[in-house]
């Protein structure tokens, strides 16, 4: 074997370490990141507390040098094995397609601020609050976070429609409650960029009461605003509901295809099962949920014959309906 099928097959199995969770060692290491994780998030969180941070200052510098080495490692190493995926094949292109990518980023944005503090001065306060970026580090660990981030993706012209309607309203009451209110409480509602903060506030239905309307028009106007708040500032999480719904639906739509492409032959055999598990795995799917897919494919099987033998009638699954 020479070097170069030696480097490629050390990527290769570097590529299943840190993008796959098939073996013990590569569900070890994304436990390990996991914590390390947390406990960056926990560090910070302590740190802000100023006799904490003065009886610990040691212990965390130590801490964030040996975060930033792990994290940087993990960079590096998932930018060199990323051509392992076939979208990445590319030596050059591919690795720089993939430094572009969401997941990147967030893996970049993980250690940038330690680099960016060695050649500009930055508060460290804002360095802080900055490390604190790396808990969107958990979104490649947690399937269902992915999923919500490609709901967002998918949503995002009819989330930035709402949001923008949001956002003429509030413009539009700021306007009304500053006419109806600019003589009774000059001081509050002195101007209309004044008068936004109340806007939001009451679309948004949060109502914090530093500041209310006095007189009997601003108080109608104000129920009017009120009531429209509570729909419009529910559309963005209705419009995120029904995403991740669409979102699930059609992964289980994909699992139950896959399911129902195994049992064409009318068995699941034991390296169906695991390309099957793999599929789950990679489209965030329930345990429950697929048991429920296959077990509703053997059924379909069962009621139209195909799984059961024409001759003796006996199911030609054998005791795997059991284990679905």
């Amino acid at each position: 074997m020479n070097r170069t099928s030696r480097i490629s097959r050390f990527r290769s199995q570097l590529y299943g370490l840190l993008e796959e969770q098939e073996s013990l060692a590569s569900r070890l290491f994304n436990g390990f990141i996991m914590f390390l994780i947390l406990a960056n998030v926990l560090a910070v969180v302590l740190e802000s507390v100023r006799s904490i941070r003065l009886a610990h200052e040691a212990f965390f510098q130590g801490f964030e040098i040996f975060s930033i080495v792990v994290f940087t490692l993990e960079y590096l190493l998932r930018v060199w094995v990323c051509t392992e995926k076939p979208i990445y094949f590319r030596p050059v292109r591919g690795r720089l397609r993939y430094m572009v990518s969401f997941m990147a980023i967030v893996d970049l944005l993980a250690i940038l601020p330690f680099y960016l503090s060695m050649f500009v001065t930055l508060d460290t306060r804002f360095l802080r609050v900055l490390r604190l970026l790396r808990v969107f580090k958990l979104t490649r660990h947690f399937q269902s976070l992915e999923i919500l981030i490609q709901v967002l993706r998918m949503e995002a012209p009819v989330l930035g429609s709402s949001l923008l309607m949001l956002l003429v309203l509030a413009v539009l009451a700021a306007g009304g409650i500053y006419v109806v209110e600019h003589d009774a409480q000059p001081e509050a509602f002195g101007s209309i960029p004044a008068a936004l903060w109340w806007a939001i506030v009451t679309l948004t239905t949060v109502g914090y009461g530093d500041v209310v309307p006095q007189t009997d028009a601003g108080r109608f106007f104000a129920l009017i605003i009120t009531m429209l708040g509570v729909g419009m500032a529910a559309l963005p999480a209705g419009i995120i509901a029904g995403g991740f719904s669409r979102e699930m639906q059609k992964r289980r739509e994909i699992y139950q295809t896959r399911v129902r492409e195994a049992l064409e032959d009318g068995v699941i055999t034991s390296e169906e099962q695991e390309h099957l598990e793999q599929i789950r795995r990679q489209l965030g799917l329930d345990i429950e949920d697929a048991r429920a897919v296959t077990r509703a494919e053997f059924n379909i099987l069962s009621q139209i014959g195909q799984s059961r033998c024409p001759h003796c009638g006996k199911s030609l699954l054998g005791n795997r309906e059991d284990d679905v």
